[in-house]
C-alpha cells in the first residue's frame, strides 16, 4: 500500500470514520500522550480538543506540515478506539489499562525517572514491578508505530516514558530511520548510576540514529553514561554502536534546544483584546506598580516554594509594599495522584495562605493563587500584564515559559528572572540569571529587577526576543530532522554527509564545553 501523504485536515473537535487499518506513513511520532483529549459533552456526545502541554505545542506544527501519523496514549485507561484523522494527523491509540497507568506512568515514569532525572530534588522509588510494566508498554509502544511506519519512514520517539522503544523498533523494523528527543534533563552519570536498569535504558536509547538533549550538558552526559556503561566509543557527538551480527552503526548525540512557536504567540499577544485583558488583570489587581508572575505545573522540580520564600521575606524586610508589588502565582495541576504532588501543593497553598494572611490588606492581595490552567489567550494577556516574570527551576530540561514571555512582548518591556538550571537559560543570555538556592541573592535580583530603569529592560528584552523568534520551534524541528536525514544518507551512501548543522548555539557551547551540568566553564583567556 502506498505511504499516506497530504490527508485532508479536519476540526480538532471532529472524528472522521477510520479508513482501513493497512495505512502506512512515512513520518511517525510517538510520545506518551496523544496530541489531543477526549472529552465528553453534557448530552453525552463525545469529542476531541487538543492537547495542553509543551510537548504538543511544539510538535503540531511539524505533525502538520508533514502530513504524519502520531502513536501515543489517550490519557484515560481502557480507551480504544480505531485510528482516525484530526485536523490533518492521524491519531493511533496504544491503550493503557488501570494497571498500566498505576505501574509505568505513575510508577516507573513519574516516581523513579522524573525525580532521578532531575538530580534526586525527591527520592525516587525503584520497584521492580515498575520495571517491567515499563519494558511492556513500551513494547506496545513500539509495535504500535512499526505497524503504521512505511518502508524506510522516519520514527521520532518523545521523551522519557519511552525510551526503550529505540531499539525495540530497531529490532522490529531495521529498516526505518529513528530519532529520539530526551524533553528532560539527562543527570550526570554518579546520578543515573544509582538506577538499577541503567544500561537496558542505555542500550534502548541507542536503537536511535539521532539522540536530541535539551543542553548540551545532557548531552555529555549521556556520553559519559554511554561510555562507562557499553562497549560504544565516543568522539565528540558521534557514538559507534556495534551489535552482534550487525555492521557499526553511527549514532548522534547532542543538544537540540526546543522553543515555540514564537511568531504566532507575538501575533496573538498583539490582538487589542488580548491588550485590553491584561489591562482589566492590572485593575483587577489593583493597579501595583509591579505584578510579578509565576506560571508551572505544581512541581517540586519548579522552585514555587524558593519564590514564595524570597518574596515573603521582602515583604517581611520592609523592602517592598504589598500595595506596591504583587506575586501572581499560576500552578496548574499535575499528577495529583502521586503523594509527592499531594504533599508539595499542600506545602505551597498553606505558604501561599501565610503570607496573604501576614501582609495582605483589605485593598491588596500579596498572592494572587491560581490552582488550575488557563487557555492560551489568557497566558498572553497575563505575560502582557506582568512586569516580570519569575523562573526559579531547580531543574528544568527547557521551561517554554519563558520563551513565551519573551514572545509575548512586542512592547520590549517586561523583566524575566531565569534559573541557571533551567536549559532556557543557556541561550537567553539577557535575563537575569538566578541560582534559585540562593535566597538572598534571589530577592536581590528582584528587588533589581522593580528598579530597573525602561532602557535597560527594553534592551534586555529586544535581545531575548531576537533569540526566541529567530530559534523558534520550526527551527529546532528542522535542525533535528535534517541531521536525522543526513545520518541516513550518509548510512545509504558513500558520500560523507555533512552534520555540523547550525544549532544557534554560542561559540563556546560546543560538546565537550561541560562534562557535568554543575561544572561552570572558564572563559577563553582567564587566569587560572
Amino acid at each position: 500500500m502506498e505511504p499516506k501523504r497530504f490527508m485532508n485536515a479536519h476540526n480538532v473537535n471532529a472524528e472522521s470514520e477510520p479508513t482501513e487499518t493497512g495505512d502506512k506513513y512515512d513520518f511517525v511520532v510517538v510520545s506518551n500522550r496523544l496530541p489531543v483529549d477526549r472529552v465528553i459533552a453534557p448530552d453525552g456526545e463525545a469529542s476531541w480538543k487538543q492537547s495542553p502541554g509543551g510537548l504538543v505545542t511544539a510538535l503540531e506544527p511539524i505533525m502538520r506540515s508533514n502530513e504524519g501519523a502520531w502513536v501515543g496514549w489517550a490519557g484515560q485507561p481502557d480507551l480504544e478506539f480505531e485510528p482516525f484523522d484530526n485536523d490533518g494527523i492521524r491519531i493511533v491509540a496504544v491503550p493503557l489499562s488501570a494497571e498500566d497507568v498505576e505501574n509505568y506512568y505513575e510508577g516507573f515514569s513519574n516516581d523513579t525517572l522524573w525525580p532521578l532525572y532531575h538530580d534526586v530534588i525527591a527520592p525516587p522509588t525503584y520497584h521492580r514491578e515498575w520495571w517491567e510494566s515499563y519494558v511492556a508498554v513500551n513494547q506496545r509502544f513500539a509495535d504500535a508505530a512499526a505497524a503504521v511506519s512505511a518502508e524506510g519512514a522516519v520514527v521520532w520517539v518523545q521523551d522519557y516514558q519511552l525510551q526503550l522503544v529505540p531499539k525495540m523498533l530497531r529490532d522490529i523494523r531495521p529498516d526505518l530511520t529513528i530519532g529520539f528527543f530526551n524533553h528532560i534533563p539527562f543527570p550526570p552519570y554518579g546520578i543515573y548510576s544509582q538506577l538499577p536498569w541503567r544500561a537496558a535504558i542505555i542500550e534502548g536509547l541507542l536503537g536511535a540514529d539521532v539522540i536530541g538533549f535539551q543542553r548540551v550538558a545532557d548531552a555529555s552526559n549521556f556520553a559519559r553514561a554511554v561510555r562507562r556503561l557499553t562497549t560504544s566509543s565516543t568522539k565528540t557527538t558521534n557514538i559507534e554502536v556495534a551489535s552482534p551480527g550487525r555492521p557499526t552503526r553511527r549514532v548522534i548525540a547532542k543538544a537540540f534546544p526546543i522553543s515555540i512557536d514564537a511568531k504566532s504567540f507575538e501575533e496573538l499577544a498583539r490582538e487589542p483584546h488580548i491588550q485590553a485583558r491584561a489591562k482589566e488583570i492590572r485593575e483587577g489587581l489593583g493597579n501595583p506598580k509591579t505584578i510579578m508572575l509565576g506560571v508551572d505545573r505544581l512541581d517540586y522540580t519548579k522552585g514555587i516554594g524558593h519564590r514564595l520564600k524570597a518574596y515573603g521575606e521582602l515583604l517581611a524586610d520592609g523592602r517592598i509594599k504589598v500595595e506596591d508589588v504583587t506575586l501572581v502565582q499560576v500552578a496548574s495541576p499535575s499528577r495529583e495522584r502521586v503523594q509527592a504532588y499531594i504533599d508539595l501543593r499542600d506545602e505551597i497553598e498553606l505558604t501561599v495562605g501565610r503570607i496573604n494572611g501576614d501582609f495582605a490588606t483589605m485593598s491588596h492581595t500579596a498572592i494572587s493563587y491560581h490552582h488550575h490552567g488557563y487557555p492560551r489567550d489568557e497566558m498572553a494577556a497575563l505575560y502582557l500584564a506582568a512586569d516580570i516574570m519569575l523562573v526559579t527551576a531547580l531543574r528544568d530540561g527547557m521551561n517554554l515559559v519563558a520563551k513565551e514571555y519573551v514572545a509575548a512582548r512586542f512592547d520590549d518591556d517586561g523583566v524575566l528572572v531565569l534559573s541557571e538550571f533551567a536549559g532556557a537559560s543557556d541561550e537567553l543570555k539577557r535575563a537575569l540569571r538566578i541560582n534559585p538556592h540562593d535566597i538572598d541573592g534571589l530577592k536581590e535580583t528582584i528587588l533589581q529587577a522593580i528598579a530597573m530603569p525602561k532602557r535597560e529592560r527594553s534592551a534586555r528584552m529586544r535581545s531575548l526576543r531576537k533569540r526566541v523568534l529567530e530559534y523558534d520551534v520550526a527551527r529546532w524541528s528542522t535542525t533535528f530532522l535534517s541531521t536525522l536525514a543526513g545520518v541516513r544518507g550518509d548510512r545509504e551512501s558513500a558520500e560523507p554527509v555533512d552534520l555540523n548543522l547550525d544549532l544557534g548555539l554560542e561559540p563556546d557551547d560546543d560538546p565537550l564545553g561541560e562534562l557535568e551540568w554543575t561544572v561552570e566553564r572558564v572563559p577563553p583567556g582567564t587566569a587560572l
